[in-house]
């Protein structure tokens, strides 16, 4: 019973007219969404936009990441040259101490150790961002523009070149240079300047030599990293490894990292300072050992989703009214020309094939009305060419009977003549009428386009008798075929076309009397037909443009104009070849057809090549 009940609503809901399916069907989709979209909001929002906020500040933290760690190679780069240059070997190893090769090393009449300041002098110049460059020896000694030490000190004792030196050639930033002995000519503050050094190795004895000491100017860092914003008061932050600040900006929210604060290389964690839940998003460069945090407070985050949240709902509400507005105005649009259009269906159902639906809408509906009066239109032109079809029929087949009847009475009136001449004794007379009978009968074929390579050759034999009476002893011909090759097919009138040509324009044109040989062999898997003449031959020009008009057969269009027109100097020259030429390419494709090889004065040669056809094609 239950299943009953539910089988009748359901075809009461399928007995609904569309307008009111339509009504329900748009309050559903206006409604439902925004029942939806309003419990979902407050459950995804916060998600999504805490993880956009926190994937798109990590990709910040990795550029500025990546700009430092160019900046700090571009120093260990630095440091690099100038340990490989000759000049500083010879400082670091006490070698320019030596008269003699103090010498040799001064250039420009200045002194070893002056040629040095200035090689040192370039990489400063070059580089705006380096604050200072100090070479410092295994003795103590040092040389540098820009930078010295107080009186009294030993430059191997600071705790900079101790940490350079048991780093044994490895590149190290050691942050912020508090309380060292080296000051700079331009007085740079110790937090205005982030220091560098690497000491250089002896590769035979692993023994050091001296250490490259490079101050960059924090501005450097200061700049790619300023730059970066996050929400209104958020910003980026760099730590070295000690949890030292190498910079933060003017009015930092923490101005101290809690120990213990990094336990990876990247995250994300939160922390409360003074009274405020502060978002930290950070990454550890592996070549710097630095660590770029991005801080702002979460209550800014929390604002911009209850901002979007209330804007979302706001927008989804307006939607659902207007939705509902608009439910009925489509219903209506929609159902009333559908109804207009069964109203039209059920006139043309009937048989009234003139109705017409004469609506202008660019919609679905007026496409519909549109092929529904093509319909119409087709079904009328179907039935008037059915009747047309049917007229065109009894014509044909009244035709057909006739064209039955020509034949036969033209095979009896030749046969009529022939019998008569024999009577009369006109032996020549009889045989040429003989053989045009049998040149008709062979030439019909009983209506197909395929014939045994044998009756193909005696239509050659029945042609060239006749035109052997016209020319008499002008004209000799011979055929030679394998026994074997008879059976095969062949296109009917393949060969007369080509042998006319030879006739016609070759061995009429010639003096005294010709020969034509028609060879047939099987060649590489292909039945080639081979007609040779000595006759007049063709001109080199008519033999280019020739190849060329049977090349184009079966790549072109237009080949029925192509094959009418005659070949330049001859009327109607051609027309034979080139409509043998198609017939083959339009039944077999380009690899078959002509071939044409001529000598003017010589002779011509004309090889078909047809495909090995054993049986002939079944009527359709």
């Amino acid at each position: 019973m239950r299943k009953s009940g539910l089988n009748i609503e359901k075809l009461k809901l399928n007995n609904l007219p569309i307008r009111y399916k339509l009504i329900i069907h748009f309050l559903l989709i206006s409604i439902l969404p925004s029942i939806g979209l309003g419990l979902l909001i407050g459950w995804t929002v916060d998600r999504i936009v805490e993880e956009r906020t926190n994937e798109n500040t990590m990709q910040l933290i990795g550029k500025v990441n990546a700009a430092l760690e160019n900046e700090v190679e571009n120093l260990q780069k630095i440091t690099y040259l100038i340990s490989f240059d000759p000049r500083v070997q010879a400082f670091l190893d006490g070698s320019i101490q030596d008269p003699v090769q103090a010498a040799e090393w001064a250039a420009g009449g200045e002194s070893a150790e002056y040629n040095i300041r200035k090689f040192l002098q370039g990489f400063t110049t070059l580089s705006s961002e380096i604050a200072g460059i100090m070479l410092v020896n295994r003795e103590g000694d040092f040389i540098s523009n820009e930078m010295y030490t107080r009186p009294g000190t030993l430059v191997t004792d600071e705790a900079w070149y101790r940490e350079a030196a048991d780093n044994k050639g490895i590149f190290k930033i050691i942050g912020h240079p508090h309380g060292r002995a080296v000051m700079s000519h331009v007085d740079y503050k110790e937090s205005e300047v982030v220091s560098a050094v690497r000491a250089i190795v002896d590769p035979e004895t692993q023994v050091v030599q001296g250490v490259v000491l490079v101050d960059l100017k924090l501005r450097v860092i200061a700049e790619t990293a300023r730059d970066v914003t996050l929400g209104k008061t958020g910003y980026l932050t760099v730590v070295d490894g000690s949890g030292e600040m190498i910079y933060a900006p003017q009015h930092p929210i923490m101005k101290a990292i809690p120990e213990g604060l990094f336990t990876e290389s990247s995250g994300i964690t939160s922390e409360s300072v003074a009274g405020r839940q502060l978002q930290l998003i950070y990454r550890t460069s592996p070549f710097t050992g630095w660590t770029t945090m991005g801080v702002f407070p979460m209550e800014e985050s929390a604002f911009g989703v209850r901002e979007i949240t209330f804007n979302v709902v706001t927008f989804v509400f307006i939607v659902c009214m207007l939705g509902m507005t608009a439910s009925f105005y489509l219903a209506y649009s929609i159902s009333r020309p559908i109804g207009q259009l069964a109203s039209f269906m059920s006139k043309a159902q009937s048989g009234d094939l003139t109705i017409r639906y004469w609506g202008r809408r660019s919609d679905e509906i007026g496409l519909l009305g549109r092929s529904f009066n093509s319909m119409l239109a087709q079904i009328a032109r179907l039935l008037s060419l059915t009747e047309l079809q049917a007229r065109q029929k009894r014509e044909a087949e009244l035709r057909s009977l006739q064209a039955h009847i020509k034949p036969h009475f033209l095979y009896n009136t030749l046969d009529t003549i022939h019998w008569m001449a024999r009577s009369k004794g006109a032996e020549d007379i009889a045989g040429v009428v003989q053989s045009l009978s049998r040149l008709f009968r062979l030439g019909l074929s009983k209506g197909s386009d395929l014939v045994p390579l044998s009756d193909e050759l005696e239509h050659m034999v029945s042609y060239l008798k006749i035109q052997q009476v016209r020319y008499s002893s002008k004209l000799a011909y011979s055929i030679e075929v394998a026994p074997q090759l008879h059976e095969l097919y062949v296109l009917k009138l393949l060969l007369q076309p080509i042998v006319e040509n030879a006739i016609y324009h070759g061995i009429k044109e010639r003096r005294g009397p010709g020969h034509i040989s028609i060879e047939v062999a099987q060649q590489e898997g292909d039945l080639c037909l081979t007609v040779r003449d000595d006759g007049a031959g063709i001109t080199p020009e008519r033999l280019a443009i020739l190849k060329e008009r049977l090349a184009a057969i079966g790549r072109t269009t237009g080949e029925a104009a192509e094959i009418e027109q005659p070949l330049p100097g001859s009327a109607g020259s051609g027309y034979g070849i080139l409509n043998v030429q198609a017939r083959i390419r339009l039944t077999y494709g380009e690899p078959y057809g002509l071939e044409i090889a001529s000598e003017h004065g010589a002779g011509t040669v004309v090889t078909v090549r047809h495909p090995v056809v054993h049986n002939s094609y079944p009527d359709a």
